[in-house]
């Protein structure tokens, strides 16, 4: 198994905010079923601020490349999405188009 972490910032509206927060307690099932997918065993988003992280907890058959192609093939995820984009803005370092971005490990006990 193998662990990945991701960060992403929400639009400073604590409305909107309520909001997204209130579509991740019914995130459609055709969005679950193509997380599981894709290989991913577990993921957990937190949030502090209007900043997001995520860890996601992957199996062997996992990758973002994948993942990505997946996503774009399936209109459901893609709805969801567009719907998220709403709430979202990208990191100031993002490449365009750039939503979540990997994070580096730089220390472990």
């Amino acid at each position: 198994m193998k662990k990945h972490c991701l960060a992403l910032d929400l639009n400073e509206d604590p409305a909107l905010i309520a909001e997204y927060e209130a579509w991740h307690q019914m995130v459609w099932p055709e969005v679950k079923e193509s997380i599981i997918d894709s290989g991913i065993l577990n993921m957990e988003i937190f949030r502090t601020g209007n900043r997001l992280f995520m860890i996601m907890e992957t199996d062997e058959s996992f990758s973002f490349e994948r993942k990505s192609v997946m996503d774009e093939a399936n209109e459901k995820v893609q709805e969801w999405e567009r719907l998220m984009w709403k709430f979202q803005q990208p990191l100031p370092w993002a490449k365009a188009g750039e939503k979540w971005i990997l994070m580096d490990k730089i220390f472990q006990l």
